[in-house]
């Protein structure tokens, strides 16, 4: 497999499902603005994301995906197949369990994410009724994380990064065409999760059936328990749901911090949220996606060169696009902002305060997209136990963090503890990788790393020079022209810093790397 087609293939729709996401947030922006109904709709969708993310994206991933290679590669098609009918049966019926316990305990699962909406007693109700709306959301996108996986393992990546781009068109119409017909307007964007979900399920099917792994739900899930390749997935899950426990621990206490910061607080670290998980979906997201299969099947083939290739090759591509983006939200963060989202109800002051929170997050957005490319490195080795002990150590660090920043700089120290902790994270990774010999860095990293330095230093001049000669916000009654410079801005940032790397000899053919 081209890895780095792979990369690509993957990229590009992500891509598209980030620019979907982008019209998004920019349209119920203009609707909404950063207001008491922007703070329920996030509070309440951020519940079934951090369930979907314990149970499904996060936990069930790094748990089903080497195991299902395992299978695959060593036991057959027909064996595959019943652990994959076995697995979403198992998944289906505690989900379908879960959400009808969500939607009875709505009231006490917001006042838990979010008890600074209490005080806004609206703010509270429409939180609460969104939350009953979107529960059974976390059915149809683990089963959607559940095809991914299988399509990804069986090397096919299109469908499952196309998918996340239906839910994001289903917004813009909600946005746009069903929210005015509606008495509560932003009860359009809760009904919008729901189709999504189901949208973003059935487009991976065809895939499924290409394959022959279509799953079937059965009807007695304690058989489905006793399969023996889905004791393994549990007893897997139980590390790793704590792992992905602790970082949504401190999802849930930041949320609750911000609430108490004051109407707009969720909001706008929401909106800068949107913009952070632009580079580290096309690239932390992207690499872990197509690492992990190689990763697994490099363990299975008891290839411990092909599997520190990989994860060099990794680092290197992270480290070349993740240092302009981090200088991109550090330097450029209010242009970024006041082109995106300053329209409608969206003013001058949220462009300010999204532009600080996205600020915070170019200080420790290499570390972020770092934890996607290192964690694997465990995962793929069925080893979860080691990310969980980093993992408790990073809450620690990222809300001793907090107790430092918020009081300085309000919702912005929220994002800044949040970078600072991923740093931390993915330096602990990297040392557990090297000090069990698993990880070695291959010849060239000295010179790698001076030509980064070089080219990056230019580019910052150029982003700071172009963010500080502009009036972004003044630019608001001529949205063209704001787009059009933005763009001009980020064609030229690239093509300075390509063309700076490669006067300094860097070589772009290491990239065109093949796993076996």
């Amino acid at each position: 497999m081209n890895l780095f087609r792979a990369l690509l293939t993957v990229s590009g729709f992500t891509l598209l499902s980030r620019v979907t996401g982008l019209a998004r947030e920019t349209l119920i922006a203009r609707a909404f603005g950063a207001s008491q109904y922007t703070d329920a709709f996030y509070v309440a969708f951020r519940i079934p994301n951090l369930l979907r993310r314990l149970s499904a994206e996060g936990a069930f991933s790094q748990a089903f995906v080497p195991i299902l290679a395992e299978f695959k590669n060593q036991q057959g098609h027909d064996a595959t197949k019943a652990l994959v009918d076995a697995m979403s049966t198992v998944l289906a019926w505690a989900l379908a369990l879960l959400s009808l316990l969500g939607v009875a305990g709505a009231s006490w699962v917001v006042y838990v994410v979010a008890s600074g909406l209490r005080a806004d007693g609206q703010a509270f109700m429409l939180a609460t009724t969104m939350t009953r709306i979107m529960f059974p959301y976390i059915i149809f996108i683990s089963l959607t994380t559940l095809a991914s996986g299988v399509l990804n393992t069986y090397g096919s990546f299109s469908l499952p990064a196309f998918a996340p781009v239906l839910l994001n068109v289903v917004f813009i119409v909600a946005a746009v065409f069903v929210a005015p017909l509606m008495k509560v307007p932003v009860y359009a964007l809760a009904w919008a999760v729901i189709v999504g979900g189901v949208l973003q399920f059935l487009v991976q099917l065809p895939g499924l059936r290409k394959i022959d792994m279509t799953p079937r739900i059965g009807l007695n899930p304690l058989a489905a328990l006793a399969h023996r390749g889905v004791k393994r997935v549990l007893l897997k899950m139980v590390p790793a749901t704590f792992a992905v426990s602790v970082a949504q621990l401190s999802l849930i206490i930041n949320t609750n911090i911000a609430s108490r910061l004051g109407p707009g607080a969720v909001s706008w670290i929401n909106y800068a949220d949107r913009l952070m998980e632009f580079p580290t979906a096309l690239l932390g997201v992207a690499l872990g996606t197509i690492l992990l299969p190689s990763l697994s099947k490099a363990h299975v083939d008891e290839d411990p060169h092909e599997y520190s290739s990989l994860l060099d090759w990794g680092l290197r591509v992270t480290f070349l696009l993740a240092v302009p983006s981090a200088l991109a939200l550090f330097l450029f963060a209010e242009p970024l902002t006041a082109t995106l989202f300053n329209y409608g109800h969206f003013d001058g002051r949220s462009v300010v305060m999204v532009a600080r929170a996205l600020t915070a997050y170019g200080v420790g957005l290499i570390g972020l997209i770092l934890i996607k490319i290192l964690a694997p490195g465990f995962y793929a080795k069925q080893d979860i136990k080691t990310p969980v002990k980093i993992g408790i150590a990073v809450l620690v660090v990222t809300q001793l963090s907090n107790y430092v920043f918020v009081p300085v700089f309000a919702h912005a120290g929220l994002t800044l503890s949040v970078g600072l902790g991923a740093c931390v994270n993915a330096s602990l990774l990297f040392i557990g990788l090297r000090r069990r010999g698993i990880y070695t860095p291959s010849s060239g990293w000295l010179r790698f790393l001076v030509q980064l330095t070089g080219a990056s230093l230019i580019l910052a001049g150029a982003m700071h020079w172009c963010s500080i000669n502009f009036d972004w916000v003044g630019l608001h009654a001529r949205p063209a022209a704001r787009i059009a410079l933005l763009a001009a801005c980020i064609v030229l940032f690239a093509a300075l810093y390509f063309s700076m790397l490669w006067v300094m000899g860097f070589k772009y053919a290491y990239f065109r790397r093949r796993a076996k």
